[in-house]
């Protein structure tokens, strides 16, 4: 499942920590995987701690810890929103609702078009900006209002749409 040209970007990363302490670029080998793959399957997993000497367990258990790396396929756009209490009593839980209502979709779904996939996510650590939002867990949105969560959605569609 996993490439000889994935494989030698996992030994690059490898490359990196002394030869006792590869496990240390289990992360790194986690997101070539995703990168590569768009997500990281239980299948990926098992290769990644065959690769790097570790049980499929220990692995499995950075997967599932951060949020950053998806265990199925999502849609093109993730979009995380801070739910965590700070948030939550500055509207986090209310752009979360909005968006569900604005895309059809509950937290944890994708768009039937692929879209959209959209998740609840713990402390982004802007609490001072909230409500925040993830987009692909690259760019940072804050403040986000319904009136600016729906020009973000709207304009997404309409980038794609051309």
């Amino acid at each position: 499942m996993i490439s000889e040209s994935t494989k030698a970007r996992f030994a690059k990363e490898v490359a990196k920590y002394p030869p006792e302490q590869k496990q240390s670029a289990v992360m790194a080998c986690l997101s070539i995987v995703q990168q590569e793959q768009g997500y990281v399957s239980t299948e990926s997993e098992a290769e990644v701690a065959a690769y790097l000497g570790m049980a499929p367990m220990a692995v499995h258990e950075v997967t599932t810890f951060y949020n950053m790396y998806n265990q199925r396929p999502v849609g093109k756009y993730k979009l995380n929103v801070c739910t965590n209490l700070p948030c939550q009593l500055r509207d986090g839980s209310k752009a979360l609702k909005h968006l569900e209502q604005k895309l059809g979709i509950a937290m944890g779904q994708t768009t039937p078009d692929g879209m959209f996939t959209l998740q609840q996510s713990e402390c982004l650590g802007a609490c001072a900006d909230s409500p925040v939002m993830l987009v692909n867990d690259r760019t940072m949105c804050s403040f986000m209002s319904n009136d600016k969560l729906d020009q973000l959605i709207d304009g997404l569609k309409k980038a794609e749409a051309q």
